[in-house]
């Protein structure tokens, strides 16, 4: 047996194991297993050095789960644009593909609980009717596959869903979304990457939260499919108790660019049922990304979105860099907190060097 489904065979799944590796009352854990799938590999929990850290805290069930926030099962309205099964068509030249409804571990946050894990809410069964569906659609010219994660499927069956999509003549990209990497790095086998780099132009997006889940294991795999070519991208929660600190998240976005992954977006937590816990403040995030914007590379800076409620899509986030904009000038303010002025195109001739900087910053530079 190949050693990832080693890995997959002896995970933690089962709230009686929980309850003796964590010392947590088993009436709480039965509970929220009744409610939510409990699945951590070995590799993974192996990285949790203590009950409550950021590791700890993406996997191990938590009673909170069980509160009612007046958060929903279905934040994304993704039922709503699903116009058949497995598909989630909301923006216009691109589709969501769910062809998996497993993962290597089961994220305590995840958006969608109300699927994962459950064969009959993302069937196998209905993947033809996918890729028939995305056929008979020109318009459609990306398709991101997810799931679950679309890694733990077989290579056969991956690879057949790949074929199958590239003899599609309008599509032009396909996106992977996977948790593998971080999960269970040992599934980024020498045979998998060999076929996947058969259906380029593909893309990746990977899911690491924070920077002790990169690990020499993790940064081989990425290592492994940025060699066939694979452009890497990164998408993060933000998540209270696990990286919602500005160092903290500046460490794992440099971390990333060592592991030649492109970090792309970091996300507002979803308004999921069951998850008030993990949810911070927007102001947060906008902390996060003024403490990488200019005190970081530009690389390291991903966008900071939230994926609207009742499924308006993803909108970015910025902290107040535009001050005032008119049909003279343009007032911005930099990641140091200086004033500066940008003159629009006109009749108004050019200024001085002390006319378009703030008088603070001129006084500092005389």
């Amino acid at each position: 047996m190949e050693r990832w489904k080693k890995q997959l065979q002896n995970s933690l799944v089962s709230a009686k194991q929980l309850s003796e590796k964590f010392d947590i009352p088993m009436s709480d854990v039965m509970a929220i297993e009744n409610e939510f799938n409990i699945k951590i590999t070995p590799y993974y929990l192996s990285l949790i050095k203590e009950k409550g850290d950021p590791i700890y805290n993406q996997v191990v069930p938590d009673i909170r789960e069980l509160e009612d926030n007046q958060l929903m099962q279905d934040p994304l309205a993704e039922d709503r644009d699903s116009p058949v099964n497995n598909i989630v068509h909301r923006y216009p030249d691109r589709c969501l593909f769910l062809i998996s409804h497993v993962c290597a571990s089961y994220c305590r946050f995840c958006t969608r609980k109300r699927k994962v894990g459950d064969p009959s809410k993302i069937s196998l069964r209905f993947i033809d009717e996918g890729i028939e569906y995305i056929n008979s659609h020109n318009e459609i010219r990306d398709v991101i596959l997810s799931g679950g994660d679309p890694l733990l499927l077989g290579d056969d069956k991956l690879e057949y869903i790949l074929q199958k999509l590239r003899q599609i003549p309008h599509l032009e990209i396909l996106r992977i979304g996977t948790r593998v990497p971080c999960f269970l790095p040992h599934r980024i086998t020498a045979k998998l990457v060999r076929m996947l780099k058969k259906y380029h132009p593909l893309f990746m997006n990977v899911h690491f939260n924070h920077p002790d889940e990169l690990t020499p294991l993790a940064q081989k795999a990425l290592g492994r499919l940025a060699n066939a070519g694979i452009p890497l991208g990164n998408q993060t929660v933000l998540l209270k108790g696990v990286n919602d600190d500005p160092q903290v998240m500046k460490k794992l976005m440099q971390k990333l660019l060592q592991a030649r992954v492109r970090p792309y977006y970091i996300y507002q937590a979803d308004m999921v049922f069951g998850t008030e816990h993990f949810r911070t403040s927007v102001e947060k995030g906008l902390e996060i990304i003024k403490a990488l914007r200019g005190w970081t590379s530009g690389l390291a800076v991903p966008h900071f979105v939230i994926d609207a409620p009742g499924g308006g899509g993803k909108i970015p986030l910025l902290p107040n860099y535009l001050l005032s904009m008119n049909e003279d000038e343009v007032v911005l303010r930099n990641y140091r907190g200086k004033i500066y002025r940008y003159t629009q195109p006109g009749e108004n001739g050019k200024l001085t060097v002390e006319e378009l900087l703030s008088p603070e910053l001129v006084d500092e530079l005389v």
